[in-house]
């Protein structure tokens, strides 16, 4: 099909504006393309990682690693989905300030990726996670993620400790996730 801008529009969910290289507490959510249950299973209300889930897993921890701007906060790996707490700590800047920093000039048009930004991390990770799999599952250029991710910028400690929360519990409550396969979607 012809792509045609009035009906496959794809508007970001980013806030405009926000410079998502400011140091900040991100909560962000990756499916899987097609919502494919590929990382393991719920068992007992736990995640029970398989070959792949593992290395999402491995890959997460390398993250803050690799990239010395990125601090893990609480993470978890589901059957179809990643959530993760991230927190971007840029030029020694304390992600503690509850009032977001905005660009200069809002209007300017940016590259689609800022160095050192969460969209910058996030895409290392899904290209790192995607390679390792299709090369175990011998399935070079196969999609692994679905094209865009979920973000939240976290402005409080209640918003932080209620999303952490959340994250924790989510292999009791995936039953009736909005991310389970048998669920019908809201988003």
């Amino acid at each position: 099909m012809k792509y045609n801008p009035e009906i496959h529009d794809r508007s970001s969910m980013r806030l405009k504006g926000y410079n998502y290289s400011s140091a900040a507490f991100y909560f962000v959510t990756i499916c899987t393309y097609k919502r494919q249950c590929l990382f393991g299973e719920i068992v007992n209300d736990e995640m029970v990682l398989n070959e792949y889930g593992k290395i999402i897993a491995e890959e997460w921890r390398k993250s803050s690693e690799i990239r010395q701007e990125i601090e893990l906060d609480e993470w978890i790996v589901m059957p179809n989905h990643f959530h993760a707490i991230i927190v971007i700590t840029y030029s020694g800047c304390s992600p503690s300030d509850d009032s977001p920093q905005t660009n200069e000039n809002p209007q300017k048009i940016a590259p689609p990726m800022k160095p050192r930004s969460l969209s910058s991390a996030i895409a290392g990770f899904k290209c790192a996670t995607t390679s390792r799999i299709n090369t175990i599952r011998n399935a070079p250029g196969t999609a692994v993620w679905q094209r865009n991710y979920y973000e939240h910028i976290i402005r409080n400690q209640f918003s932080l400790e209620k999303i952490r929360q959340y994250i924790q519990n989510n292999p009791q409550s995936w039953n009736k996730d909005q991310l389970h396969p048998n669920i019908p979607s809201k988003l």
